[in-house]
C-alpha cells in the first residue's frame, strides 16, 4: 500500500525536487498540500497543517519544506496527529527543538527523517569508501554560489534562523561528516554579516579531528560565474576531489565517480524503508556544526545587501 502522503510549504524546492522524486515513487500517494502561497494541480490545497489534517485524517506522512523558523511548530502538531515526518534541510532552527521532536517521535512509535540530500549525491559512498581506505592529510572545502540566483528575493533566508550563507554550507558539512573516517570538530570561525542582515553572507571554518587532522571550509554567498561546490583532501594515495556537490570524484587525477544526479529520489526511497521499518534517522552533526560556527565564530560586518 503506498504512502498517503501530504506535503507543507509548497516553494521552489518543492516544485524542482520533491514533486517529481514523489511521484516517480509507487510507494507514495500525494493527497493533500498545506501553503500560504503554492498549490499543485490536483491535489486538495488548505492554507495550514493543521487545517489540512483535520480535513484529511487520512494522511499517513507529511514532508515539511517550509522555511526552518517555522518547522518545529508544524512537526509538533504531525507528530501529535500519528503522522510520520520528513523534514527537508536543515532540520529546524535549532538543535534543541529537533531532538524534542525525536523524542515526541519515539515515544509515539513514529518516524522522524533529518533530510540530507547531497549526501546522496553520486560520488559521495565512492569518497566514504576512498577515505576509509586511505591516510587523509587534509581537506579543503570549497562552497561558493551566487546567492541571488539560488535564493532571490527569499527574506526568511536572511532572518535569525535562517542560516544565510550557511544554508548551501551546511549541504557540504552533511558531506563532510559522512566521508569523514573519523569525526571532527570546530576549532575556529568566522563569519561576515552584511550590516542590514541578521545572518552571514560568507564564512570561514577551520576543524580539526581525533587524530589533529585540519580541515577548512570557506563559504561565500557572493560567487558569480562558475559555481562552486568543492571537497578537495590531500591523502597517502592522492589527492582526491570531490566535486559538483558531491556529484563527480576524481582520486590522484584519475575520474572514479559519478552520474546522475538521485538525491532527492533517494531521499524518499530513504522514508519509505523508515516508515515502513518503523524506525527514525536523525543526524545532527551538520547542524551541530553551524551551531558551533555561530558560538565560535568571530563576527565582522561588511557593505549591505540587496536582492
Amino acid at each position: 500500500m503506498a504512502i498517503k502522503l501530504a506535503i507543507v510549504g509548497v516553494g521552489k524546492i518543492v516544485r524542482d525536487q520533491h514533486l517529481p522524486a514523489i511521484g516517480a515513487n509507487a510507494d507514495y500517494e500525494l493527497i493533500a498540500t498545506a501553503s500560504r502561497h503554492g498549490t499543485v494541480d490536483g491535489v486538495p490545497a488548505y492554507t495550514s497543517i493543521e487545517a489540512m489534517l483535520d480535513a484529511v485524517p487520512e494522511i499517513e506522512a507529511v514532508s515539511l519544506c517550509m522555511p526552518p523558523q517555522y518547522r518545529y511548530d508544524a512537526a509538533k502538531v504531525a507528530l501529535e496527529k500519528g503522522k510520520h515526518v520528513f523534514l527537508e534541510k536543515p532540520p529546524g532552527a535549532t538543535i534543541s527543538e529537533v531532538q524534542d521532536l525525536a523524542a515526541t517521535a519515539a515515544s509515539k512509535g513514529l518516524t522522524l527523517f533529518a533530510s540530507w540530500h547531497s549526501r546522496y549525491a553520486p560520488a559521495v559512498e565512492a569518497a566514504r569508501e576512498f577515505l576509509a581506505s586511505t591516510t587523509l592529510h587534509s581537506m579543503q572545502i570549497n562552497w561558493k554560489e551566487d546567492v541571488r540566483h539560488w535564493h532571490p528575493n527569499q527574506e526568511w533566508i536572511w532572518a535569525a534562523g535562517g542560516l544565510g550563507v550557511f544554508d548551501p554550507g551546511i549541504n557540504a558539512l552533511s558531506i563532510m561528516t559522512h566521508i569523514l573516517p573519523r569525526a571532527a570538530f570546530l576549532t575556529g570561525a568566522e563569519l561576515t554579516f552584511p550590516e542590514n542582515r541578521d545572518a552571514p553572507i560568507a564564512a570561514m571554518l577551520a576543524f580539526r579531528d581525533h587524530a589533529g587532522v585540519t580541515i577548512n571550509a570557506d563559504f561565500d554567498w557572493r560567487q558569480t560565474g562558475k559555481q562552486s561546490w568543492d571537497i578537495l583532501a590531500e591523502t597517502a594515495d592522492g589527492q582526491m576531489v570531490l566535486s559538483e556537490g558531491g556529484g563527480e570524484l576524481s582520486i590522484a587525477g584519475q575520474h572514479r565517480a559519478g552520474g546522475q544526479n538521485e538525491e532527492y529520489p533517494e531521499l524518499y526511497r530513504r522514508f519509505a524503508g523508515l516508515v515502513k521499518a518503523g524506525k527514525s534517522d536523525v543526524d545532527l552533526a551538520p547542524l551541530t556544526h553551524v551551531a558551533d560556527a555561530f558560538m565560535l565564530g568571530k563576527r565582522k560586518f561588511t557593505e549591505a545587501f540587496y536582492d
